[in-house]
């Protein structure tokens, strides 16, 4: 079975979100439109998702209580990483004074959107990240850039409790056929044993008409030195429908891993992100 652990929602008219999601204003019209979970279920049987986790969009704390409202009606088990106010350690710890929603399972902040490139490093930042750690909640860290993923290091070992989750895998230079300094800002990640990776968002990363082998040697590299133990895999819809169809995300991604043991092949499927992400 398969846990796919990268799925956004979102509605564009407000509705039970209340979120403006300025960003989708100058994005492709693709992405302009409500999604939900309505949307993406018939696909989930051709390769056997049997939970999902749905990543937050939006700064937002009405986006979190919605998103954990889509996680309650959802059809299989559903987590989810939601947004707390971590730039304010005192909002962030009255929003945990109560015991989270067994649903909200993580954090995430659009740290690749923030004008502040080094938000991520703020001492307010890193007094909220304690909380969460000592929360049980993890940290999604959308580091879409070298500058960014640099940063994971410095993070990870100032907080030693706290699961850091790198997405997509920190957006490596696939469409140039690049490889620094991709590969050694990964490798200096991974020697962080609280950080994992999430193997995720590599068609947005891709030239068109990518296959297999243009992923590769990125999936490669970061099994090596992660581990399947440290890897999961999310589809990233529908953000990936800029690049190209579910179907093609997921079959793609399966071919990266021929070459797997079934054990590890099982561990970067379902078996890491259930015990990441607290699934069944």
């Amino acid at each position: 079975m398969t846990v796919d652990a990268h799925v956004h929602i979102w509605d564009i008219d407000g509705g039970k979100f209340d979120v403006e999601y300025d960003w989708l204003t100058n994005t492709s019209d693709v992405l302009f439109r409500t999604y939900t979970l309505d949307d993406l279920e018939p696909q989930l049987p051709e390769f056997e998702v049997d939970a999902l986790v749905l990543v937050q969009a939006a700064d937002s704390l009405a986006e979190t209580r919605a998103l954990i409202d889509a996680a309650e009606r959802a059809p299989l088990p559903t987590a989810v990483v939601g947004w707390l106010p971590l730039h304010d350690p005192v909002c962030t710890a009255a929003e945990l004074d109560r015991p989270p929603h067994p649903a909200l399972v993580g954090v995430r902040h659009m740290i690749h959107r923030d004008p502040d490139p080094a938000w991520l490093l703020r001492q307010e930042v890193s007094e909220s990240l304690a909380l969460i750690a000592e929360a049980g909640l993890v940290f999604d860290a959308v580091a879409e850039r070298p500058d960014l993923v640099a940063q994971i290091p410095v993070v990870a070992a100032a907080h030693p409790t706290l699961t850091i989750v790198l997405d997509h895998l920190g957006k490596p230079p696939i469409a140039e056929r690049g490889r620094q300094p991709w590969a050694d800002l990964l490798a200096q990640a991974a020697a962080c044993p609280n950080v994992v990776a999430k193997l995720s968002g590599l068609a947005t990363a891709s030239a068109p008409g990518f296959s297999a082998a243009d992923w590769q040697p990125y999936v490669d590299h970061a099994l090596a030195v992660f581990g399947p133990e440290r890897i999961l895999a999310g589809g990233d819809w529908p953000f990936t429908l800029t690049a190209a169809s579910y179907r093609t995300v997921w079959q793609t991604t399966l071919d990266t891993l021929t070459a797997l043991s079934p054990a590890d092949r099982a561990a970067v499927l379902s078996e890491t992100a259930r015990r990441i992400y607290r699934l069944p």
